[in-house]
């Protein structure tokens, strides 16, 4: 489990076919000390285990093929930017939103406008998603706890202050880019919930929604 706060930005050294697999290297600026093998790291937002560490902060992750094609760590090439986040221990703060590091899928940025104080990302939203996205919801993009800040008709937009953009492999973002997105997980359960009570899958709408206190 994680909060959607990033600790690191590290970089991908390395990305090695291995049968029906794919081993990643990982430099991280993390201690080495704090990091065991099989501990869980969300990887710009995927739930990934370590399977190694070296004392330089070089780590190994063993990702399956079903991981890579849902997501945009099939896309990254040596060098790319890594947003980085060590699992929740209990007594943490949970200064973000519950991420489960479980990504829903991946969409294009459509466009990335500068503005006085904060900088506002649109993205297009996939169809298989478009349940999950409320205004002032959360989503996590590229691991990256945000708020949703508007929604239209194909795509959302969220603003993101400048300490978070430069802190976070946002700064390297460019449109058509591909982000990882994971709805919000209260979000999913109430989703779920009012699917059952309408009878079939995709049967709630908004109203329903409203009704039970949930929009």
């Amino acid at each position: 489990m994680f909060t959607g706060l990033i600790e690191d930005v590290g970089t991908l050294l390395e990305r090695r076919p291995v049968g029906g697999a794919a081993k990643l290297a990982v430099r991280t600026g993390l201690p080495a000390a704090e990091i065991r093998r099989g501990d869980s790291i969300a990887v710009n937002g995927v739930c990934l285990t370590v399977e190694a560490i070296d004392s330089a902060g070089r780590l190994a992750f063993h990702c399956l093929n079903e991981t890579l094609a849902r997501t945009n760590l099939a896309d990254a090439p040596p060098g790319s930017l890594l947003n980085l986040e060590r699992a929740l221990r209990l007594g943490d703060r949970l200064g973000g939103h519950l991420v489960a590091g479980h990504v829903d899928g991946t969409a294009a940025v459509r466009r990335i406008e500068r503005h006085a104080d904060d900088i506002e990302v649109t993205v297009d939203s996939p169809d298989d998603l478009g349940d999950l996205l409320v205004p002032k919801g959360s989503i996590a993009l590229n691991g990256i706890s945000l708020t949703i800040a508007a929604l239209h008709p194909d795509a959302f937009s969220v603003r993101i202050i400048p300490h978070s953009w430069e802190h976070t492999n946002l700064r390297a973002l460019r449109p058509g880019d591909r982000v990882n997105l994971e709805g919000d997980m209260v979000g999913k359960f109430v989703l779920r919930r009012e699917e059952r009570r309408a009878g079939r899958a995709g049967g709630v709408t908004w109203d329903q929604l409203g009704r039970a206190g949930f929009a």
